[in-house]
C-alpha cells in the first residue's frame, strides 16, 4: 500500500490529498513503522501514534538500554519502571555504568533500595540474557514484554489493550534479522513526548493522512485507502452482538468509502500471524473478507494482489542464492 501512495504522489497527487482510515487506532501499527522506516511524513488523527504511545516507548526503551548501556535516556526510562526507583536511584545507577568496565558486573554490584530488591532481581536477569554474547533474536524482545507486562499491568488500567499493541510489536520485531537492525530502523524520538498527541505538522510540509474512520466523518481526500476490510476488524469482533451493531459497522465502512473523490483502494489481509512465533515463524491464520462487500457487489471491484502474480507462461520471481556443494559441506563434517 506504501507503494501505491508514493506512485500517486509521483503522479502529481499530493500527500495530504490522501488518506488512510482504519476501524480502531491499533490497527495502523504496522503501516506506521513502514512509514517511519521509509522516511515518509505523516499525521494520524485518532488515538496516538503508535510509536509514541507511552507502552511502546517502555519496551524500546528497555531493548535500547541493554543494546547500549551508555544510553543514559533509555536507561533513566528503563530504571523508573521499577517500583522504589526514582530519578535520583535512576541517576546513580547510570552514573556507576559510565566508568564500569563491565556493564553486566556494574549492575550486579548495585544496591538497590528495599522496595525495588524483587524488581530489580528480575530486571537483573534480563540483563545477563540480553546481554550475553549469543542472545538470540527475536526471542530477546519477547523477553523484554515477558518482563514488562507485571510493570504494565501495575502503571496502566488498560494493560490489556496495551499489551496487544507490544504482541503486534513482537511480530513486527521478528522481521527483522537482528537487534541492531531493528532498533537502527525504528529509532524513536527522547521520552519527553511520550503523551503527546498526535497533531498536525507544519503548514509548509507535505503529509500522509492516517486516521480512525469516526475521526473522518465529513472529511474528503482525492485519495482513500481502507485497512483491513475484514470480519473481526470491520465488523470489530466486538460489536457483532446484536444487529443494530451489526448495522453501525455497516455504516461506518461506508463512511470510509465515501470519503474518497476519485480513488478508493479497499486493502482486504490475506492472513494474520498469532502470537508467540519463533524465529521466522509462519504460524498464522487466514482473514475472511467483511460480509459487508459480499460475491454479488465484487464485479464493480478491481481486484489486484500484492505482490503481483507473474505474467501467463512467466516463471513465479525467486531470489537469486548462492549455490552451496552440499557433498563437500557433508564430507568437511566427517574431517
Amino acid at each position: 500500500m506504501v507503494e501505491r501512495v508514493l506512485e500517486r504522489r509521483e503522479a502529481g497527487l499530493a500527500l495530504m490529498a490522501q488518506a488512510v482510515l482504519f476501524r480502531a487506532a491499533d490497527h495502523s501499527a504496522q503501516l506506521e513503522i513502514e512509514l517511519a522506516r521509509r522516511n515518509i511524513p505523516f499525521v494520524k488523527f485518532g488515538g496516538l501514534k503508535f510509536l509514541e504511545s507511552t507502552h511502546v516507548k517502555d519496551a524500546m526503551a528497555v531493548v535500547r538500554w541493554l543494546q547500549n548501556p551508555l544510553d543514559r535516556i533509555a536507561g533513566f526510562r528503563t530504571l523508573q519502571l521499577l517500583p522504589g526507583i526514582g530519578p535520583k536511584t535512576a541517576a546513580r545507577v547510570l552514573d556507576a555504568l559510565i566508568v564500569a568496565t563491565e556493564p553486566l558486573f556494574a549492575l550486579e554490584s548495585f544496591e538497590p533500595p528495599p522496595a525495588a530488591a524483587p524488581a530489580w532481581t528480575d530486571l537483573l536477569a534480563l540483563a545477563r540474557a540480553l546481554l550475553a554474547p549469543a542472545s538470540p533474536w527475536p526471542s530477546e524482545f519477547e523477553q523484554v514484554v515477558a518482563w514488562y507486562q507485571p510493570h504494565l499491568e501495575r502503571i496502566h488500567d488498560d494493560a490489556a489493550a496495551r499489551m496487544a499493541d507490544l504482541q503486534q510489536l513482537e511480530r513486527i520485531a521478528a522481521t527483522y534479522a537482528s537487534r541492531e537492525r531493528f532498533l537502527t530502523e525504528l529509532t524513536l524520538d527522547p521520552p519527553s513526548a511520550s503523551s503527546d498527541e498526535s497533531g498536525v505538522p507544519l503548514r509548509d510540509e507535505d503529509f500522509l493522512i492516517l486516521s480512525t474512520i469516526h475521526s473522518a466523518k465529513g472529511q474528503e481526500w482525492k485519495a482513500v485507502y481502507v485497512l483491513n476490510a475484514v470480519d473481526g476488524c470491520m465488523p470489530s469482533d466486538l460489536a457483532t452482538g446484536t444487529t443494530e451493531e451489526i448495522e453501525e459497522e455497516r455504516r461506518l465502512l461506508y463512511v470510509a468509502m465515501t470519503r474518497a473523490k476519485d480513488h478508493l483502494d479497499v486493502v482486504v489481509p490475506q492472513r494474520f500471524y498469532v502470537h508467540q512465533q519463533p524465529g521466522f515463524g509462519d504460524r498464522h491464520v487466514y482473514a475472511s473478507r467483511t460480509r459487508f462487500l459480499p460475491n454479488r457487489v465484487m464485479p464493480n471491484f478491481y481486484s489486484r494482489s500484492w505482490p503481483p502474480p507473474p505474467m501467463p507462461g512467466e516463471a513465479p520471481s525467486r531470489a537469486t542464492l548462492a549455490p552451496v556443494d552440499l557433498a563437500s559441506r557433508m564430507r568437511n563434517m566427517w574431517r
